[in-house]
């Protein structure tokens, strides 16, 4: 498995704001590219940083799906008021959910 994770940085972000406002039309926009596994957007309120976590199921996926990505973080961050700071990309040596 493989990871992208992006950082963007805006302005803090009320208690009260939605952070998951827009999250179902960017989960369609890439649930369907090949090889995708699933999201994760990490958000700090008072600082106004936020990452998204995207999982592959192989780096080349990942890799393929560079252009989409490309253009969904753009279409994020000026909706959001933010900038992309940085990509990254990672192998993802485990990973566990539940208890």
């Amino acid at each position: 498995m493989f990871a992208r994770l992006s950082t963007y940085q805006g302005s803090p972000v009320p208690a009260e704001g939605d952070l998951g406002a827009h999250s179902e039309e960017i989960v369609r926009q890439v649930k369907d590219a090949p090889g995708f596994l699933g999201v994760y957007y990490l958000v700090d309120r008072d600082t106004g940083e936020a990452k998204s976590l995207t999982l592959w199921e192989d780096e080349q996926s990942m890799r393929d799906s560079e252009e989409l990505a490309h253009r969904i973080r753009e279409e994020t961050a000026r909706r959001e008021g933010q900038q992309v700071v940085g990509v990254e990309h990672f192998e993802v040596g485990f990973s566990h959910l539940g208890p």
